[in-house]
Formats: structure tokens, sequence, C-alpha cells
């Protein structure tokens, strides 16, 4: 009796039906969210990078020299910065409507133009006056690097705006209650500066 008992449990121990139903039933939820989260961080790169790019075209159109010849009344460089940043979200299909207005977050404290090192500004600049309420901060004459730490002393304009995340997928949370991680609510910061340019 005690033998037919050992050989039957010999048996159901080397059994091995359903046993790669049981691996799939554990690998594949695991392997979904990895390809998940792959996509959605995938996609918050691919908006970073853009955002990146639109605050360097913004800065370089701030700092390049206005057309001289041309008849454009009341047309600023804070304007030609704001046009640029909005072409290049329009152009990689990002609407302009996700930009965080500059109420919700804080400027960049950077120096005022003439200022010989960081620790001693002889201003902030704040953001130029935007007449288009685009929510992109236009911050003319600053000092990109200080002569008292060995830089060059060169002044520029800086270009700063957020992004708020165009895509609401709401991660689960155990144990709970728990608040769930929702993508919708992260912000995604750019910053460009330029040195001024002269012809």
């Amino acid at each position: 009796m005690r033998e037919l008992i050992v050989r039957s449990w010999r048996q159901f121990a080397g059994d091995h039906a359903g046993e790669e139903i049981a691996e799939a039933a554990l690998v594949l939820p695991l392997l979904f969210i990895i390809l998940i989260a792959v996509f959605w961080f995938g996609q918050a790169f691919r908006i970073y990078t853009t955002l990146t790019q639109a605050a360097r075209q913004g800065a370089r159109a701030a700092v390049a020299p206005l057309c001289a010849t041309c008849s454009l009344p009341g047309f600023s460089s804070t304007q030609n910065a704001i046009s640029a940043v909005s072409s290049a979200l329009t152009a990689s299909n990002l609407n302009t409507t996700q930009l965080v207005p500059l109420s919700q977050w804080t400027q960049p404290p950077l120096c005022l133009c003439g200022s010989t090192s960081a620790a001693s500004c002889s201003g902030s600049v704040s953001c130029a006056p935007d007449p288009t309420n685009s929510n992109v901060c236009v911050q003319p004459n600053v000092q990109l690097s200080f002569p008292a730490q060995g830089g060059a002393g060169e002044c520029g304009t800086a270009v700063s705006f957020q992004y708020k995340y165009p895509y609401s997928f709401t991660l689960p949370c155990l144990p709970q209650p728990c608040t769930p991680l929702d993508l919708s609510k992260f912000t995604i910061p750019a910053q460009a500066q330029m040195r001024l340019e002269t012809q």
C-alpha cells in the first residue's frame, strides 16, 4: 500500500501537463506591462526631444538680428521667438494649447547681462511681455557665462516653457487605497539659451 502511495505521488509530481499554461499566465502580464512602459516612455522621450528642439529654435530666432530692410512695425525678437516655438510644435503635431500657463510654473532664475558671477547677480531677468499669451517665457539680456568663473562673459536670450503630457494613461497601484499614477498630470520642461548675434 505504501509503495502504491509513493508511486502515485511520484507520478503526480512528475506530471508536467499544464505547466506551460501556468508559466505563461505568470510571464505574459509582466511582458505586457514592460511593453506598455516602453511605449509610453518612448512617447515621453519623443515629446521631450521635440520640445528641446522647439526651445532651441525659439532662442535662435530671438537672438538673430531682425531684418533691417523689412517694414514690420512693432515686431520684436520676443514675438519672433514665440512664433518659432509655435511653428516647431505645430510641425511636430504637438498641440500648443498643452503649454502650461506661466502662472503655474516658476521661470528660471537667470542673471541680468553684465553680472560678474552667479553668486552676485546684478538683477534677475523676468519674462518679456507676451502679447499673444503663448505661455512661452522669453528672457532677453541674460548672462550666459561669467568672467569671474573663467567664461567669456557672453550675453544672450533664454527661452523656456513647460508642456503638459498629452496622453492620459492611469497605472493601477496596490495595495488599495492608493493614488494611481496618471501620466496626464506630468509636465515636461524645455529651456534653451543662445548668445546674441551681430552682423
